[in-house]
Order: structure tokens, then sequence, then C-alpha cells
């Protein structure tokens, strides 16, 4: 169900799939989105969740599609943004329960500092397809790029620019016109500050490996096989220096939970049922 949480910083949209629940406590997990994502990233997961007993939330973070816009540009660092994070961890879990949190991407960095943060708020962490550091190749080109085009054409340019590259990649499977029309709306619901905040975070960000590994939480590194965002031997690396479980999505590259949910929705399963 589509629902919103009132955090001091503002409202937060999301999915919750609790209506979807029986009766009685259930372990709950925290999903926080990447860079132009939103908490519909996660819809092939939510059912599923479900049906093996836990509760899953979906976020928009601030400034993305239906969750409210940040009063300032400080609003959309990763600190700015674990904080909110720490905030609905104890919304979704006050009485102790149990509470997995799950970074896509730009969300993993975001994770990573709220754990940093208060590791106590979690009982483990996933990063799927997220990395150590600062994204670098082509997607750190893209998003140079993409900063001169929105200062020069907006929002509607920036989105017919990053469409035009993606339909001259080889590997670009056209979308449906439902899904392409969704896809658009919420590109232009986002805040083009936050836009730009959130691309700088993404260009700048330092490799906290270390901390995170100190913090002795359970965790989880999870990517498609053909990652094109922080590359597949990065993550490895990253999963060994933490002593974190590590899976590697077939048929996926940046986005296992919308290009193989049955296979990322078993990993996480796996993952959990593990922990003590």
């Amino acid at each position: 169900m589509r629902t919103d949480f009132a955090l001091s910083s503002g409202t937060i949209a999301a999915l919750d799939n609790s209506d979807a629940l029986a009766p009685g406590p259930r372990p709950a997990v925290l999903l926080v989105p990447g860079y132009t994502g939103s908490k519909e990233d996660f819809l092939p997961l939510l059912r599923p969740l479900a049906e093996a007993g836990y509760r899953a939330v979906a976020i928009d973070q601030r400034g993305q599609f239906e969750s409210e816009w940040a009063s300032d540009p400080a609003g959309y660092t990763i600190e700015a943004l674990a904080a909110d994070v720490c905030q609905l961890a104890t919304e979704l879990a006050p009485d102790g329960s149990r509470l997995h949190l799950v970074g896509h991407s730009l969300g993993g960095l975001v994770g990573r500092a709220a754990v940093l943060a208060k590791s106590e708020l979690f009982d483990s962490f996933t990063l799927m397809s997220s990395g150590p550091d600062a994204v670098v190749g082509q997607r750190r080109t893209l998003l140079d790029a993409g900063e001169l085009v929105l200062a020069s054409r907006g929002m509607a340019g920036l989105w017919n620019y990053l469409e035009a590259g993606a339909r001259a990649d080889p590997r670009y499977a056209r979308s449906s016109p439902a899904l392409l029309a969704f896809l658009r709306t919420r590109f232009m619901a986002t805040d083009p500050v936050g836009l730009r905040v959130m691309g700088d975070e993404l260009r700048t960000a330092e490799d906290r490996t270390a901390e995170l590994a100190g913090t002795g939480l359970p965790m989880l590194v999870l990517h498609g096989v053909a990652d094109d965002a922080w590359l597949p031997a990065v993550q490895a690396g990253m999963a060994r220096r933490l002593g974190a479980a590590h899976v590697v999505i077939a048929a996926s590259a940046h986005s296992p939970a919308v290009e193989n949910p049955a296979a990322t929705v078993r990993a996480l399963l796996d993952f959990w049922r593990r922990l003590p």
C-alpha cells in the first residue's frame, strides 16, 4: 500500500507491504533506492517478502518522486539522507524488533552512513549494487555531462539527453509506453537541486569500508553479474574487506530487484535466515 512517514525533515513517501501480512509481529525491511530512483524500484520484492513473513517498506528518499523536497541543498547530502533512514528505523522497529536495511546504489552509501551513525538500530545491512567509494568510469562521465545539461536545459532537457544516450546503447531494452511514461513522470518530479547534490555525493564519496567492517553488523554484498556502475570485481573486493556474504545475481546488471527479482529475494531470505 502507498503510505507516508512524517519525519523531522519532512514527509517521506513509501510503499508498505504490511497490508498483505497476517496480524502479529514481523521482522521489518527498510529498502532505500538509488540516484534518480524511487520506492517503485523495489516493487517486485514486496509481495514475495510479505509471503515470506517480512514487513517491507520501500521509500522515496528526500527530493525523490513523491517525497517532500529539502528546503536547503545541504538536506541532500549523504549524512542528511542517512538521518532520515535512522529516524525511519526507529519508527519501523520501536520495540527493538528485527530490522534489516537494504540500500541500492546511492542508497547503499546512504545506508552505510546510517549504520556508521547508529548501527544498533539495524540487525543487518545489505549493499545492493553499491560500492566502497565514488562511482567511476562511464557512470562518472554521465554524471559530469548530465550536470552541464541540467544547468543549461533543465530537467526536461536532461531527461531527453539521458533517454537518447540509453537508446544508443547496444544493450538498450525498449520499455512499454506505460513504463516509459512512469519513468518520465518520476524523473520530472525529482528536485533538480537534490539531483545535483546527490550527483556530487556519488562523485566524491570516500572509502569507509574499514569503518563499516568495524561495526560488526552482519552484511551482504549483492549485485548483478553485469553491473556497470561499481564493477563486480570492486564489489567483490569490498565484500572481502567487510567479511560480508557475497551474492552475484545472474541475468542482472545494476538493478537486480527489477531485472531478476526472484533470485534477489532468494539471496536476501537466505542471508536473513542464517542470522543468529
